[in-house]
């Protein structure tokens, strides 16, 4: 079946959404979340787009932006080819490490970019990660009630004050509001809790503790660390913590 075409936004702005490759984790340390948005930064400057919004999930990244004189794809392009290119240097591996085709809906109208900046900042919030918006780092309410470093603040400032300082009010109050609105769900599943992940391991695997996959051979263990990844979605972060298995291992397998 062929791809559906991208709809295209009259005024250039997406909220897009990209995430790993069978639901891993793109971001495994504090180093790797910095990196990102260095990329976000450098390609900036050289594709020409405006950030509104960003924020960066375990797994996925959600982004909301204006494109210049270069098309989405290209941008889009850039961005992920220069932090996947890093990200496979650093943790030794090959191969994708985002989902083949990012996700994107075009921003037509002031009600609809609103929105869509809210439910990107409240994220982490809905994740269970914070309790409140501006305690999460790796989003950008922090560059609206800050010095902006990366998002170009007063575009969506001035919709809410021409006073800066009443507009940022004004802002984190209505990235605060209780809202269930959905803009390009994920429809993941929640992570396993671990009882239930180490359950998972020991009947897939055949082994009498989560540990003893240490013990299988090398071919074997491998195969049975894929099928953990791929088709029961657990995370590397998990499978390392309840096997004990290096995660350059749980990467390559």
């Amino acid at each position: 079946m062929a791809r559906q075409a991208r709809k295209k936004s009259a005024i250039g702005i997406y909220h897009i959404m990209m995430r790993g490759i069978n639901r891993q984790n793109i971001f495994e340390d504090q180093a790797d979340y910095i990196r990102f948005l260095q990329t976000l930064k450098q390609y900036k400057g050289i594709s020409g787009y405006q950030i509104y919004a960003y924020c960066l999930m375990g797994n996925h990244v959600h982004l909301l932006l204006k494109v210049g004189e270069e098309p989405l794809e290209q941008v889009m392009r850039r961005i992920c080819g220069s932090y996947v290119y890093w990200y496979n240097w650093k943790y030794q591996r090959i191969g994708n490490l985002f989902q083949d085709r990012f996700k994107s809906e075009p921003i037509e109208n002031d009600s609809y970019f609103l929105t869509a900046l809210r439910y990107i900042h409240q994220n982490p919030l809905k994740a269970g990660l914070v309790k409140n918006i501006d305690d999460y780092q790796w989003s950008s309410i922090r560059e609206y009630t800050h010095i902006s470093e990366l998002v170009d603040s007063n575009f969506a400032l001035k919709m809410f004050n021409v006073d800066r300082e009443k507009a940022v009010i004004s802002l984190i109050q209505f990235c605060k509001m209780v809202s269930n609105e959905q803009c390009l769900e994920m429809e993941d599943k929640r992570l396993l809790p671990d009882p239930e992940a180490i359950d998972l391991i020991k009947h897939v695997c055949q082994v009498k503790s989560a540990s003893d996959l240490q013990k299988l051979d090398k071919a074997v263990r491998n195969e049975y660390l894929k099928k953990l990844k791929e088709e029961y979605h657990l995370s590397i972060r998990q499978i390392e913590r309840l096997t004990g298995i290096n995660r350059g291992i749980i990467l390559n397998a």
